[in-house]
Parts: structure tokens; C-alpha cells; sequence
């Protein structure tokens, strides 16, 4: 029950507004608020009190502030509304909102900040996105994800697996049934699930259906409904008012908005439309080369890859073996940049980076890149590992050490931020936003940090999780925890050296190319009175393979001990937990539908030492991708309540004691 405000000799007028100075109250609830950080009573008056000096975006933090707390005051609908009378007092400027995350006892939470790095809706979700130009922004609350307009009102509930941008006012959404069509309302405008819907284009989106066991695509119109029928093998996105389907084998086709065939093209492959020219291909599994609309040749079947026409220019690429020789051509076939290099990425505005290989004899590892124009002269020597599309005559660069902005000459912008680590830069408003060494955070123009994550989690008055950073080559990145305030700190020492050497912190040339890539990140999936369960997690990315390995490893840490307890710790001695375990979990695959995904005859049981993590009320038994289901099931993991197994819990043993 929310307590009366303490606030002798002051008073009120009708409307409830203080009848005294603004500054000096807010000054005496922000005292007030120190002491009762949870008095949803303080923080409401403090933002009417904010709202009548005109602080209206410190008086929105308040008001998002009251409204997280258990009792919100004076209620959670008057909150909203108050909420809502401060909106269109903010200018755009002031209201501009920036998704930031937070590492808490919960795992990584993400809200929204303002320009001062003031949270103004409190950081309550699993994920969040940026807010689009229609002023919504997709959230994630327990892995499903919604939309909220700029107030944090949800305009679509979190109830989706994925929510796409929106373009044209609409969005494909996807549930376990599959995708549908959505407006800016949340209105779900398709009558039925389909495979795939893709984004749309001149009042069109490709969709597609399995049919007799093969998709079969066609397109929807603005309000969902399939104006051309699911009929073709094949389908790309409208362009100038057509699009190119195929029809059957070895036939393509030209379409307009209705569905009509304006051209057919008996070829094996026709598609890549650009400027209006078509790659195509003469022989199945051939050369690549162009026509034109009418299906007349333009430049012969030459290339083993060719890309669209953009700015009057494609990428085309003349290899014969594993290496690659790109290269960038005019619409007269002629050379612009000849085919010899190992990637041209396009870049806008009259711009490609062109790249030669780390490893001439390894053209998988990667590109160091040059910048280019489309006449084929450079500007730049082969010094960058990145550099990212232009905007406005910027673009994000990195290079081994640091990532900065350079402009269409190469040269690199000093007046912006130039920052440690690698990754990219955006001008977002009145902010720079970084993602660099898999980290997001805000920077003013000139440099000062607004907003960044917290490295430090704390768990009591005493205990905190200490992140670490380790990057000893521009390919190995490991953020590993260290834990503070074990009252041993010889135990503390060895604690701490295990969750380096669990984390793979680990010697690496920091000269070295290496073959793969690897990242490393923590999160504390559980902590309960003196245990804590920490999530380490791993990606080895080969390059050129077409996806890398993920692992996952979960330390279970007694906080006052020091120990590291394992799988057989939770059960009395002798008490057969493998066979049980293993059991319960041969049930769950053979009479759930959720591990339907299970490889036939792959379960064989557990072993004594497998991976698993504890949770308050239920044991969590899980396999690393490929041992029993495929890849795309990640880690299959089968949850067994404690209630089931109490038999065998070792309840006086140290583990079960360290979180009872």
C-alpha cells in the first residue's frame, strides 16, 4: 500500500500540483526519493513538479519510473496519461529515443534513452530495436517479439518469432504457424499463414507456400491479398513496375503489377534485374551475362558471377577455381576495374570498396579493402578491414586497430570520434551510435561518451560480477566475468582463474591471421542466496564456412565456498541419477512435440558429467548442437521440475544447500 507523502508544510492546489517553487521541490523529492528509491509516491510528484519547470523529458523518466515500480501512483492509468499530455510538449530533438542495454542478475535488459542518456522507458526488454520512421520499434519480453509506438505502449503484443521492417506501411510477421501481414496498427491483414513473405516493393511482397512439396510463389497487395496466384517456381522483388518469376525449368518470365507476362525467356536462368538489364545464363550451371527487357543479348554469357546494374555499373567476377577475381564493369561490358581482386562490395553514392585477399592462397580469410570510385580510380591505399556504405558522404571504417568515419575521398574525419576496436559508427540524431568489440554505446560529435553498458552487476552490498574485456587479435573477442566481494580472496583468485580459463582466455598471436573467428560473452542466467549460474557462451566462425560452431557452458559457483559444483552434486550417492535422468528425458522426446526435431534413435541417455544448469524450480538437462538434432535446433534442452526428482536430491548435500 503506497504510504502518504511525507511533506510537512506543503500545499496543494485542486488539480494536486505543489503550490510552491519548482526547483526547490524537485530538489526536496529528489532528497526524499534517495532515501525511498521505490516510492512510486515521490516519483509521480517529482514528475509533476518537473513538467511545471518545463523539464519534460527528465519528468518522462519519472513518470516511466513510477510506472515499473510494483504499485504505481496514483494509478497506472493516470500514469499513461500524464505520460501522454508530456509527449507533444517534447520537441523532436529532446524526444528522440536510443535503444541501450543493461547487464543486471537477469541477463542483458534493453530500454530506451534520450539524448542525455536518461532512460525514458526503463529497460524491461529482451531486445530493442531502433525506432523506425513510423515511430515504432520491435521488442522482445521472453524470446517473443512485439511493437511499441515512443510512449512504450505496445501496438502489437509480443506474441511473434519475428518482425520484419516495415516498408510501405507494412511488415511480415512469423509465428510457429508461419508468416502473416501486418499494417502500422497491428492489424493482421493476411487471412492465412504462408512459408515466407518478403518485404514490400511498389505496393508488392513475394510470398511464397509449399505445394506437393515444393514452394510455389506469387504476391500479395498492400491489404494482404494474393493478386497474383502462388504459381511460380521462382520470384524476385518488383522494379520499375515488373518483376521476373519462373515459370518452369529453363523458362522466366517478365510480370507486371497484375500478374500479365510481358516477355518470356527460354534460359536456364534469368533474374538479377538492374537499370533494366537481367543476368542470365545461355547453358544450365553456365557463364553469366545480360539482356535486356526484350530478352535481347547485351553482353555474352562471360562470367561465373555477375550482380545487378547499379549507378550504371555491376560487379562481375571471372574466376575458374576457389580463388575469386572480381572486378567492375560498365553496361558496355567494358573494364572498369579489372577482374582480379578477391571482393567489391557496393558502397552508394559513386563509391566500392575493393579488397585483395589477407592470404593469396586462402582467399577465405578475408579482405583488406581500398576505396574506389566508379571510374575505377582509388583513393585510398589497401589499409581498411571494413568500410561500410555511404550516408550523406560518410561512411563507417575500420582498420586493425580503431574504427572512425572517412568521407568520399578516404580521408579520415577528425572533427567525429575515432575509437578503439572494431566495428561500426552511425550518426543517429544527435548522437553517434557504436557498435565496436560487440559492445553498443552513445558518443556526443565531439567524442564524450553518453550512454554506455555497465561492467559492473552487483548481487548484494557485498558480491558483484566484474566484466573483463580480452582481445589480443582483431579475430578473438571474449568479454569473461570475475566475481568480487568472496570473503576468501584466495578463493576468490581461484575462482576467478577458472572462469578465465572456462571463458578460453587464452594465449593467441596477436599478429597472427587466424582461420576462424571467436567471440565470447557471459550472462547470469540464475542467482540465489549463495549460487550463482553463469552463462558462457561461444562462437568459432571458420571463415568461409557457412556457419560457425556455438557453445555454451554454465559454471554453477558457491558464493561462499568458492566450489564449482557439478551434475552429480545435486543427487544423494548411489542414487542411480543417470539412469532416472536419462529416462525422464527418453519420455519427453517419445510423447512431447516440442523435440519433434530429434534425430530417430540418436538418444542414448545422458552422461555422468552432462551439461546442464539449475534454475529455482527445475533441473535443465541440455546437448550441444548435432549430437541429437540438427543445427538449426541449437541446444536441445528438457527441463525436469525438482518435485519430480526430490527422491534422489541430496537435500543436506552443499549444492542443493547453496540455493535453499
Amino acid at each position: 500500500m503506497n504510504k502518504e507523502p511525507r511533506m510537512i508544510g506543503i500545499k496543494f492546489d485542486h488539480t494536486g500540483f505543489f503550490m510552491s517553487d519548482e526547483k526547490y521541490l524537485i530538489s526536496l523529492l529528489q532528497r526524499l526519493i534517495k532515501q525511498e528509491p521505490r516510492s512510486a509516491v515521490y516519483w509521480y510528484f517529482l514528475a509533476e513538479a518537473q513538467s511545471k519547470a518545463g523539464r519534460m523529458d527528465q519528468a518522462l523518466v519519472a513518470v516511466d519510473t513510477a510506472l515499473s515500480l510494483p504499485s504505481p501512483f496514483p494509478s497506472k492509468e493516470k500514469l499513461i496519461r500524464l505520460k501522454e499530455l508530456l509527449m507533444p510538449t517534447i520537441s523532436s530533438r529532446a524526444w528522440r529515443l536510443y535503444p541501450a542495454s543493461l547487464k543486471t542478475v537477469k541477463g542483458v535488459k534493453w530500454g530506451y534513452i534520450n539524448d542525455k542518456g536518461q532512460f525514458v522507458l526503463p529497460p524491461n526488454y529482451n531486445y530493442a530495436s531502433e525506432f523506425a520512421e513510423n515511430g515504432l520499434a520491435v521488442v522482445a519480453v521472453h524470446n517473443l517479439n512485439g511493437l511499441i509506438d515512443e510512449t512504450g505502449r505496445f501496438v502489437v503484443a509480443p506474441k511473434y518469432s519475428t518482425i520484419t521492417e516495415f516498408a510501405e506501411g507494412r511488415a511480415a510477421v512469423a509465428d510457429d504457424k508461419g508468416f502473416y501481414v501486418i499494417d502500422e496498427n497491428g492489424k493482421q491483414l493476411t487471412t492465412k499463414p504462408y512459408s515466407f513473405i518478403g518485404q514490400y516493393h511498389e505496393g508488392r511482397a513475394m510470398a511464397s507456400q509449399l505445394v506437393q512439396g515444393s514452394d510455389r510463389y506469387g504476391y500479395l497487395d498492400l491489404q494482404g491479398r494474393e493478386v497474383i496466384p502462388l504459381q511460380f517456381e521462382s520470384a524476385t522483388d518488383f522494379m520499375n513496375g515488373n518483376a521476373v518469376v519462373g515459370v518452369k525449368e529453363g523458362e522466366y518470365a517478365l510480370i507486371n503489377k497484375r500478374g500479365d507476362k510481358l516477355q518470356t525467356y527460354k534460359y536456364p536462368f534469368v533474374g538479377n534485374q538492374g537499370e533494366g538489364l537481367f543476368v542470365y545464363q545461355k547453358e544450365p550451371n553456365g557463364k553469366y551475362g545480360y539482356i535486356d527487357e526484350k530478352g535481347n543479348v547485351v553482353l555474352d554469357t562471360q562470367y561465373t558471377g555477375a550482380q545487378a546494374f547499379i549507378e550504371g555499373r555491376a560487379v562481375v567476377n571471372s574466376s575458374t577455381d576457389y580463388t575469386n577475381k572480381f572486378g567492375l564493369i560498365d553496361k558496355k561490358g567494358r573494364m572498369v576495374i579489372p577482374t582480379q581482386y578477391n571482393d567489391i562490395d557496393r558502397l552508394g553514392e559513386q563509391r566500392v570498396a575493393v579488397g585483395i585477399a589477407n592470404d593469396v592462397n586462402k582467399p577465405y580469410l578475408g579482405s583488406r579493402y581500398a576505396l574506389a570510385d566508379l571510374d575505377g580510380h582509388f583513393l585510398s591505399d589497401f589499409k581498411f578491414n571494413t568500410i561500410l556504405s555511404f550516408k550523406n558522404g560518410l561512411s563507417s571504417a575500420s582498420d586493425e586497430q580503431k574504427t572512425f568515419f572517412i568521407d568520399r575521398s578516404a580521408q579520415t574525419v577528425q572533427r567525429l570520434p575515432i575509437l578503439s576496436g572494431n566495428g561500426t559508427l552511425a550518426i543517429e540524431g544527435d548522437l553517434i551510435r557504436a557498435n565496436v568489440d560487440q559492445r553498443t554505446y552513445y558518443l556526443s560529435p565531439e567524442g564524450k561518451i553518453v550512454w554506455q553498458q555497465n561492467t559492473q552487476i552487483p548481487l548484494s552490498t557485498r558480491l558483484s560480477v566484474r566484466e573483463e574485456k580480452y582481445k589480443p587479435n582483431k579475430d578473438y573477442l571474449v568479454y569473461y566475468p570475475q566475481i568480487e566481494g568472496i570473503g576468501n580472496r584466495e578463493k576468490q583468485h581461484q575462482v576467478n582463474q577458472k572462469l578465465r580459463y572456462l571463458s578460453l582466455v587464452k594465449p593467441v598471436d596477436p599478429h597472427a591471421q587466424l582461420e576462424s573467428s571467436y567471440t565470447g560473452d557471459f550472462d547470469i542466467t540464475f542467482f540465489q542466496k549463495n549460487l550463482i549460474v553463469l552463462e558462457l557462451d561461444g562462437y568459432d566462425y571458420p571463415f568461409g564456412a557457412a556457419h560457425g560452431m556455438p557453445t555454451k557452458v554454465y559454471p554453477h559457483v558457491d558464493l561462499v565456498s568458492g566450489q564449482f559444483y557439478v551434475l552429480k552434486d545435486l543427487f544423494k550417492p548411489g542414487s542411480h541419477y543417470v539412469q532416472i535422468l536419462s529416462g525422464i528425458i527418453g519420455n519427453q522426446i517419445k510423447n512431447n512435440d516440442e523435440y519433434s526435431y530429434v534425430f530417430p534413435d540418436s538418444y542414448k541417455g545422458i552422461k555422468e558429467d552432462q551439461p546442464f544448469y539449475v534454475m529455482k524450480d527445475t533441473l535443465n538437462i541440455y546437448f550441444p548442437p548435432y549430437e541429437i538434432a540438427p543445427y538449426a535446433a541449437g541446444f536441445p534442452t528438457f527441463r525436469i521440475p525438482f518435485q519430480e526428482i526430490m527422491k534422489i536430491i541430496n537435500e543436506n548435500g552443499e549444492f542443493w544447500k547453496s540455493f535453499h
